[in-house]
Formats: C-alpha cells, sequence, structure tokens
C-alpha cells in the first residue's frame, strides 16, 4: 500500500529541524548502503551518532506517536530509527534499488524487518528542482514529492529511485517499519475496514449494534493475523 500521510510534523517542528540540519555534519551516504544500493546512491546522510540525529529522531517519533492514521495504516511492531538524508549539488540522486530485508541496527540493538518503508519530507518542494521519489507500484510508477512535514508509506520490496536534485537541497527523514502484520495485503484490508468504521461512527455513533459487530470483526482478524 502506497499512502500519503499528511501533517505528521508541524510547520514550527519542520522549522526546527531545518535548523538542525543546516549546521550538522553530514556525511558519505553509501556508507550505510548495502552491497547492491552502494553503488546507486550518491548523496550525503546524517550519522546515526551524531547529536542531531539522536534530537531529530525524537522529534519525528513524536509526530508519529500522534498521528491515527500512520498506526491505521501500518500497525507498527518494530520502528527504526528514523535517518536523514540530503539531496543536492554533485550528491544529488539514489538510482533504482530496494531496500534491504532486514535493517541492523546500531550497536547491536536488533533487527527490524523493513515491511513497510517512509520518506518524510523536511524541504517544501518549490525549494528545489527535481528530487521526485519515484516508486514502482502494481499499478505503474508514481512520483511523489511532498509539501515539508508530510510522509510517504510504502511496501519494502518496492524498486523506487530518488530523480536528480537540479536546484537547491532536498532532505528528508526516513525509517523502516516492522509490522504486527505481515502481509501488505491483510494490512490494507484492516485499513480500509478501520477507516469505514471510523466514518461510520461518525454518522451514527459507537453504540449502534453493527457498528460493534464490525469493531469485533476488525479486532479478531487483527488477532488472528497480528503477530506481537
Amino acid at each position: 500500500m502506497l499512502l500519503h500521510v499528511r501533517n505528521v510534523l508541524t510547520a514550527a517542528e519542520v522549522a526546527g529541524a531545518r535548523g538542525v540540519l543546516a549546521a550538522a555534519p553530514w556525511g558519505e551516504g553509501r556508507l550505510t548502503a548495502g552491497e547492491q544500493a552502494a553503488l546507486a546512491k550518491h548523496n550525503h546522510q546524517l550519522p546515526e551518532a551524531c547529536e542531531a540525529a539522536q534530537q531529530l529522531q525524537q522529534v519525528v517519533l513524536r509526530g508519529l506517536e500522534r498521528n491515527a492514521l500512520f498506526f491505521s495504516a501500518t500497525l507498527p511492531k518494530q520502528i527504526s530509527p528514523p535517518l536523514f538524508n540530503r539531496y543536492g549539488g554533485a550528491a544529488d540522486r539514489f538510482d533504482d534499488h530496494v531496500d534491504s530485508a532486514v535493517r541492523y541496527l546500531r550497536n547491536g540493538a536488533g533487527r527490524v524487518r523493513t515491511d513497510i518503508s517512509c520518506t518524510l519530507f523536511l524541504t517544501e518542494p518549490e525549494d528545489y528542482e527535481g528530487g521526485e521519489l519515484v516508486i514502482n507500484d502494481v499499478s505503474g510508477e508514481k512520483r511523489v514529492k511532498l509539501p515539508a512535514g508530510d510522509m510517504v508509506i510504502y511496501p519494502g520490496t518496492s524498486v523506487h529511485r530518488v530523480e536528480p536534485v537540479t536546484r537547491g537541497y532536498r532532505t528528508a527523514s526516513f525509517f523502516w517499519i516492522q509490522s504486527m502484520v505481515r502481509s501488505d495485503e491483510q494490512r490494507r484490508l484492516l485499513f480500509d475496514m478501520d477507516a469505514h468504521l471510523r466514518s461510520l461512527r461518525g454518522t451514527v455513533g459507537e453504540t449502534q449494534p453493527a457498528v460493534v459487530g464490525l469493531t469485533g470483526t476488525y479486532h479478531n482478524l487483527l488477532r488472528l493475523w497480528a503477530d506481537v
């Protein structure tokens, strides 16, 4: 499932993050890529252990925690610590690649199966040219360039790339989610059911027998499919 999640960060949080990133110690992006992806990766990345990265990780995680749509769509079991990248100048693109199936966390802190890939945009679209995230979806290529503070989620199995940035700089946070529900198809069904239930509750209330029954069906499916 490919989904645009709006307003993960507020305008004030985006401005604060961009201030931190402007003074951050950017490093070579390909150092954290897998063997194949390293050949395609041409960008800069914030070192995971630096103070700026640690500070901004908490900002992103707080934004995710308060976003109900994000939880409904991803059903997160584990979220890898958010990373931060920058495209522009000579380090301007990331050619076609597939994310590694398992992300090994820093300092032996465990691992995350990359069911879902996430990109949270931190630069406004008008501030740079190019830089679209291009995702090969079942229905064809999807080109994504979102307002700062918005995020796209998409299957970790997708071939994707970042187009060359020809003016300005594009900064973003990216990370992966291991979902309680491994199957993308099952997650989509649960997400659709949850969306319809929320709409129905807004129309007829919480206590109608049909709403109670469908809520039970949702949770029984989640109980059947979830690995917690």
